[in-house]
């Protein structure tokens, strides 16, 4: 899928102003410039600017940038394990699952927001604002995890499998993949890596 910035802009700057209480503005806003920015780019003054709210409304309804962040970060966390389970939850064999998590749509080279928080060096000094990205991360490793042992527990995966490290690479994958397509100015890296688990994890 190909993003362009400026008209996606114009479009979300115009949903914001029909359709969303000033709070709900603030908090997309924040969400998508600390994924385009990061922490110390999201300036107030750059939420104020994306969100199309008055002057001093951030202030009016959260006690300040922090605040604001963390209620941001919380939201796409909160998304982020939403959609994950939308596919993991699904119906299909546990291979085909983690499957559809792996092969789902995604904007390869715009990246990852929940992953884009954990190399911003003020969210991870942070523990308040780290906290629901770690929840969130350790969430999904857990559910991968319980999917590949029901796997084992149906005679799909090898009994030798464990789920815990099989989680954990699914997880470094996809966040891997992230970095190495943006590198390249490419989805295929991203692809390439999906693929090659699928292959290894392949019931034989």
């Amino acid at each position: 899928m190909r993003c362009f910035p400026d008209l996606w802009l114009s479009v979300t700057t115009s949903m914001y102003s029909e359709s969303m209480s000033t709070p709900e503005r603030l908090i997309e806003s924040t969400r998508e410039l600390l994924w385009e920015r990061g922490y110390v780019g999201t300036s107030p003054k750059a939420i104020l600017e994306r969100s199309g709210a008055g002057q001093g409304s951030m202030y009016h309804h959260f006690q300040g940038k922090p605040d604001l962040a963390l209620a941001a970060i919380r939201r796409t966390a909160e998304e982020m394990r939403a959609t994950a389970e939308g596919v993991l939850g699904g119906p299909g064999t546990p291979y085909e699952r983690i499957e559809a998590y792996l092969l789902r749509e995604r904007d390869v080279l715009r990246g990852c927001p929940v992953g884009r928080l954990t190399m911003d060096p003020d969210v991870v000094a942070s523990e308040e604002l780290r906290a629901p990205v770690d929840e969130t991360l350790d969430w999904l490793r857990e559910r991968i995890a319980g999917i590949v042992e029901e796997g084992k527990e149906q005679g799909q995966f090898a009994p030798a499998l464990d789920g815990e490290a099989i989680a954990a690479t699914v997880v470094a994958t996809v966040q891997g993949g992230y970095v190495l397509a943006r590198a390249a100015g490419s989805p295929g890296a991203f692809d390439a890596g999906v693929r090659g688990l699928l292959s290894l994890l392949a019931p034989r």
